[in-house]
């Protein structure tokens, strides 16, 4: 290029012709040099993307050839046996001798402590300090490392009282199938249950009144409990028979609110 004799020419305008011509000669050589040397790097480019192009494709021919990757069966008498006829769900029929986990479905139990080579040797993998390498439960039942605890953090239901301060009454209960074999017309209650046989001893002091699984038979009983079901109720009434509620503290007899 021409600027580029003239760059060479400046310093030398005062110098003999010979050594210009000389000069100009190096810088033309230098100068083709440079583009053998560009033109080399240019093809080897080429060639060098060209080459891993046909690698990545031939990797992704190969890879697509290969079949689909098969889990791990940890069970060695499975991994080679010929499980096809399971597999056939039209023709194959379980029994209770051919039932069996699916294969990888089971591991095998790990042995701790059993060398290093296991990978859970001598600490089993709990470490060697601190309060969960310790023998035993490290921590209690929802127990969050100090911070408010999830059972704590939720809200309580409305109408279920369940702390201190709330009671819930707990009955002795008298089925209505245990009153068929009394007399006609008598009175019933838990002594006179008790004393006929029909009925256990009670846990509680307070007796109710249930519906029972057998159809109750009795006719006319005046029956003396603390407390009644409306079905049990319902069911002594239509049999003639009359309700009596019982005091819980005194068991004297309480007259019926008016309705």
């Amino acid at each position: 290029p021409i600027s580029r004799i003239k760059t060479i020419c400046v310093p030398f305008q005062y110098r003999p012709q010979s050594i210009l011509i000389s000069t100009l000669e190096s810088s033309t050589n230098t100068m083709k040099l440079s583009v053998t040397i560009l033109i080399a790097a240019v093809g080897s480019t080429a060639a060098l993307s060209s080459f891993h192009g046909s690698t990545v494709s031939h990797r992704v021919t190969a890879s697509s050839s290969t079949s689909t990757p098969t889990m791990k069966v940890f069970d060695w008498k499975r991994r080679n046996a010929d499980e096809s006829a399971i597999n056939d769900a039209e023709n194959f029929v379980f029994t209770l001798d051919n039932l069996r986990p699916a294969p990888g479905s089971r591991h095998r139990k790990k042995r701790k402590g059993r060398g290093i080579a296991a990978g859970q040797g001598a600490t089993c993998g709990f470490g060697m300090r601190g309060q969960k390498s310790r023998s035993g439960r490290p921590t209690r039942a929802g127990f969050e490392g100090g911070q408010q605890p999830l059972y704590r953090r939720l809200p309580k239901f409305v109408g279920k009282p369940m702390g201190p301060g709330h009671t819930k009454t707990v009955y002795n209960l008298i089925k209505l199938d245990e009153l068929n074999g009394a007399a006609e017309g008598s009175t019933v209650n838990f002594a006179s249950l008790h004393s006929a046989g029909d009925i256990t001893k009670s846990k509680y002091g307070i007796h109710k009144i249930v519906t029972g699984k057998n159809d109750f038979t009795a006719k006319g009983l005046t029956v003396q409990a603390h407390a009644f079901t409306s079905s049990a109720k319902a069911a002594i009434e239509a049999a003639g028979g009359k309700c009596e509620s019982l005091s819980p503290t005194t068991g004297a007899i309480l007259e019926p609110v008016a309705a």
